[in-house]
């Protein structure tokens, strides 16, 4: 098809370079710098999308990002089939493939738009009213029947399937001033900040910067055309070390402390490069501004009227967009609906471009005598305090029926039809940074009041729309945030008009029909606006859920303010009082992978592995994921599962010693002369009275007096300990620990440092596991009398400098030998090959989970869900009677914690010794217990024992100790399995074999 609808000149395209395109499999032509949206227009294009819920026709209405119609699908091959694009910011590009949405079987014949016909049936609250019924009856009907045909029939485009070939990143940066927004306000803003000397980021959410002046087609600026200002302006930014200008980048949410996400949009992909999988697609940038300039412009609004939704009517001031930067004329016969000046603006240029205008229809009675002078002088007639009756056409607007004084309406043919309602300034990063919004009721319009963070608005989103006042006010502003004064003015011609604009529905004339839409992307009327507030809404918030206005991927951008004055002339108050609703980031829709970076497939997680892994992978080993941690689970020998090679594991570890890879555990040095009196306070266990080089296992408890995390505690010097967390709890116990030292007692001289990573742990258990050391090691007595359990010395380890504890967590005779990260493997390897001289076997979690149930060590997470006090797990030992405190303390004598009913950790055997209990399992005192009787308890680890030959389990059971040798059940669905209630301790209940 050919571009009938291009200028013969003109723009800002390289009509050098034809580009050929695809939309609903039909090919056109536009040229390098088009859109999709002027594309599509330059070849008559109207016809774009259908609506959410009426299926109605909808044709494209701006040229910006506050697009609520022309969303569109891209597929780019390799698995690139992006939804919900607007075609206003499509950057054209050869062979670029788009479809439209939410239709079927096609756009021009969609089955959907019986909808519309039946549209007095879906009015608001539809889906609350219609579909609910009697409770039960109802839901079954909703979930069978009317759900999966209101979800096949409305929504937009369809997920993809395949998982996205693209790459993100994510950086982070600081700035002086960050100045959001390349039009008039923003450059002038950047340039006093960048010529004061201040670090300057300059974004804006398109390819190219000079908002509204792109379309300035006679305006000048201090002697030049505005092009050419904007031209020298740019240049002047750009040769400032101190600037980064940063275009197709959207500062989407503004967060406190001068946090502001910026999305941007690499260039090659903006430029259509997406076949290059090694491209970045997209960059989240987290930038901390010292002052942020807004300078985001206003969003015209359009008008309320009945058929305002036809393709055809678009907002005015993006017909002259199109015009003048794209070259391209929206129509062929245009009539003007506008409540403001600066449509008048536009209607001159499109007559200025040979496009016939219909009429200026302007609903106020009285407009300037220099806007009636030259609109004269276009020949353009002109009526002034006009209403809409409504419009004709169906794929694309015909006529349009105008009345004014009350009279029947004048049915004026055309194939566009402009309207202009005003403008409302975009506060929405003002109002996420928590600044207020004051409301100009001459005007119509919410303007910035009050910051809250180091931020000022400037140019149209404060309110000014002259373009002298928008440079003037946007250069203040960035001098005022660079600290420096400015009274610079600049030396504009062809300054807009700065009238107000129309709120709410236009007066309807006699004869007028049709749906007056508010939000066009969600498909709600004027109508459902009042209906809601007759029905009881009177929160603009509630008003805005019952009717799904505003709630849309366009977050309300052209309907948001409309909606308000309905609502608000509905129940007899004034705009202010009603409220506004809340402006959410991000402020067009970003992308899942901008957020995710690189933490999507292997890398979803940070992986972390020890310095042992690799030999554990080389030796077969199976990995499980614990916390962020790669561990060894088992591992396997030819012909072996897991239960074979678990029971292998544990039988060699009793029998002779065991290796097992500690190094996971999380490490803390907490260093200084009060570290022993800090430690007191946080563990349960008395700390100051452990002596060098001993260890104490300690326990930390929360502000509610539940058990957070387990650990030894090992005591090096007067004012240095060791302390040792679970794999999984290291970050919160770090964090636990700043945060009491740096809130409660900042007076304690303490350092922390987490040392996880600093060091590798090897773990040798087993009655030979002494053999195994003992030639390795230099400078230690490893003599029982010299070396105790429950000891820490420093000396070396195949010439390693090396910290050695003597702990266990298998209730075997064991030590953990610690050696800088760097050495783990050598060493690992040289205890290893001294291990297999005694019989010793590489065993992993799975077998050191069975080896310490069957001495009751209970793990924090499994056997633990945080609501267990010390007294519940069997630890009341390991709280220090003689501690005048210690953090949560004060909560273990809470009634509640003393009741003798509280769920205790006991063991559990089953009468038949084969049979393995299910962890999860709820535990109960009768065999078949009638329904609703609350469970006693539940199965918290299941285990086969080689030691002990049975399946033994542990369990948290109400008043379980009480029950010792009481017989109780656990239902399962083949029947209830009989258990005896026991110690939780299996194996060696004296502890002998820990002694050696």
């Amino acid at each position: 098809m050919s571009q009938s609808f291009r200028t013969a000149g003109g723009g800002q395209i390289d009509r050098a370079r034809p580009l050929r395109f695809f939309f609903d499999g039909v090919p056109y032509e536009g040229y390098a710098g088009d859109t999709l949206a002027s594309a599509l227009l330059a070849n008559g294009v109207h016809l774009v999308g259908r609506s959410y819920k009426y299926h109605r026709p909808r044709g494209i209405l701006s040229a910006g990002s506050e697009e609520p119609n022309a969303l569109v699908g891209l597929d780019e091959g390799a698995g690139r089939v992006t939804p919900n694009l607007r075609a206003t910011q499509i950057p054209l590009r050869d062979g670029l493939v788009a479809r439209s949405q939410n239709n079927w079987p096609s756009l021009s014949l969609d089955v959907g738009a019986v909808n519309d016909v039946f549209g007095r049936f879906f009015s608001a609250g539809f889906y609350y009213k219609t579909l609910m019924g009697p409770k039960a009856a109802g839901t079954k009907l909703w979930t069978k029947l009317f759900e999966p045909i209101v979800r096949q029939a409305a929504g937009l485009g369809a997920r993809p399937t395949e998982p996205d070939p693209d790459r993100y990143a994510q950086f982070y940066a600081h700035c002086d001033v960050l100045v959001c927004g390349g039009g008039p306000a923003g450059l002038a803003a950047a340039l006093a900040a960048g010529e004061a000397g201040r670090d300057v980021i300059l974004c804006d959410e398109v390819a190219a910067l000079g908002g509204s002046l792109l379309a300035e087609a006679t305006a000048s600026i201090d002697g030049q055309p505005a092009l050419t200002w904007l031209a020298a302006t740019l240049a002047r930014l750009k040769a400032l070390s101190n600037v980064r200008v940063m275009s197709d980048t959207q500062a989407f949410g503004y967060y406190a402390q001068n946090f502001v996400a910026l999305s941007e949009k690499v260039a090659a992909h903006a430029a259509g490069d997406a076949g290059d999988a090694g491209v970045v697609r997209e960059r989240l940038w987290q930038v901390r501004a010292g002052e942020v300039v807004l300078a985001t412009g206003a969003i015209e609004r359009p008008l309320v009227f009945p058929g305002n939704d036809r393709p055809g009517v678009m907002l005015a001031e993006a017909a002259r967009v199109y015009l003048n930067r794209y070259g391209v004329r929206v129509g062929t016969r245009v009539v003007v609906v506008t409540a403001h000046d600066s449509a008048w603006r536009v209607a001159l240029d499109l007559a200025g471009a040979g496009i016939a205008v219909a009429a200026i229809a302007d609903t106020r009675g009285t407009v300037a005598d220099a806007l009636r002078t030259a609109a004269a002088a276009a020949g353009i007639p002109v009526m002034l305090g006009a209403a809409v009756a409504g419009t004709r056409g169906r794929r694309l607007v015909r006529s349009v029926g105008l009345s004014t004084g009350g009279a029947a309406p004048t049915w004026i043919g055309c194939d566009a039809l402009l309207m202009c309602g005003g403008w409302t300034p975009a506060v929405h990063l003002h109002s996420q940074s928590r600044g207020t919004l004051a409301f100009d009721a001459t005007r119509q319009m919410f303007l910035p009041d009050k910051a809250v963070q180091a931020q000022r608005s400037a140019g149209a989103c404060a309110g000014h729309f002259a373009l002298s006042d928008v440079l003037a006010d946007g250069h203040a502003a960035g001098a005022a945030a660079a600290g420096t004064p400015s009274t610079r003015r600049f030396a504009v011609a062809g300054d807009a008009a700065t009238g107000g604009g129309m709120l709410g529905p236009l007066p309807k004339p006699p004869g007028a029909k049709g749906k007056a839409f508010v939000d066009f992307q969600n498909d709600v009327k004027a109508d459902d606006i009042a209906l809601a507030v007759q029905e009881g809404m009177r929160s603009i918030e509630h008003v805005k859920r019952y009717t799904t206005t505003g709630m849309a991927t366009d977050q309300g951008k052209t309907s948001n303010l409309h909606a308000l004055a309905i609502a608000a002339d509905a129940q007899g108050r004034a705009i202010p009082e009603v409220g506004l609703t809340t402006f959410r980031p991000p402020f067009t829709p970003v992308t899942f992978g901008a957020f995710a970076g690189a933490n999507r497939g292997d890398l979803f997680d940070p992986v972390r592995s020890t310095p042992m892994h690799g030999w554990a992978a080389g030796q077969g080993a199976v990995f499980e994921d614990v916390g962020l941690w790669k561990r060894a689970r088992y591992f396997p020998r030819a012909g072996e599962d897991m239960h074979a090679a678990v029971a292998r594991e544990c039988r060699q570890m009793r029998a002779a010693a065991g290796l097992f890879d500690a190094s996971t555990l999380g490490k803390i040095e907490v260093v200084g002369p009060d570290a022993a009196e800090f430690l007191d306070r946080l563990y349960t266990n008395p700390v100051k009275s452990l002596a060098p080089g001993r260890c104490r296992y300690a326990l930390m408890l929360n502000e509610a007096g539940f058990v957070m995390d387990d650990g030894i505690i090992a005591r090096l010097a007067a004012d240095r300990f060791h302390v040792t967390t679970t794999t999984s709890g290291a970050p919160r116990v770090l964090h636990h620990m700043e945060d009491y030292l740096q809130t409660e007692w900042p007076h304690l001289k303490v350092w922390l440092t987490s040392t996880t990573e600093q060091w590798a742990v090897v773990a040798v258990q087993g009655p030979r596991a002494r053999d195994i050391v003992a030639p390795l090691v230099e400078g230690i007595d490893l003599a029982n009398a010299s070396l105790p359990h429950m000891s820490i010395r420093e000396g070396k380890v195949c010439g390693v400098p090396a910290r050695l504890m003597r702990v266990s967590f298998t209730g075997e005779l064991g030590y953990e030998i610690n050696v800088p990260s760097g050495f783990g493997r050598a060493v690992w390897e040289a205890v290893w090959a001294a291990g297999e001289r005694h019989g010793a076997v590489a065993y992993g979690t799975e077998a050191m989970h069975v080896l310490r149930a069957e001495k009751g060590y209970f793990i924090v997470g499994q056997d633990s869900d945080g609501t267990q006090t010390p007294d519940d797990l069997g630890l009341g030992w390991a709280i220090g009677k003689a501690k005048p405190d210690f953090v949560g303390k004060r909560s273990l004598i809470r009634p509640d914690m003393l009741v003798k009913d509280r769920r205790q950790l006991v063991g559990l055997l089953t009468e038949t010794p084969t049979v393995l209990l299910e962890e999860g399992a709820q535990i109960t005192r009768a065999a078949d217990p009638p329904k609703g009787t609350p469970a006693l308890g539940h199965v918290t680890s299941s285990y086969r024992s080689e030691a002990m030959g049975r399946n033994f389990a542990l369990a948290m059971v109400a008043g379980g100790r009480a029950l010792l040798g009481e017989r109780l059940y656990v239902p399962m669905p083949g029947g209830a399995i009989a258990v005896t209630v026991t110690e939780p301790v299996f194996l060696d209940p004296k502890g002998e074999r820990l002694h050696g």
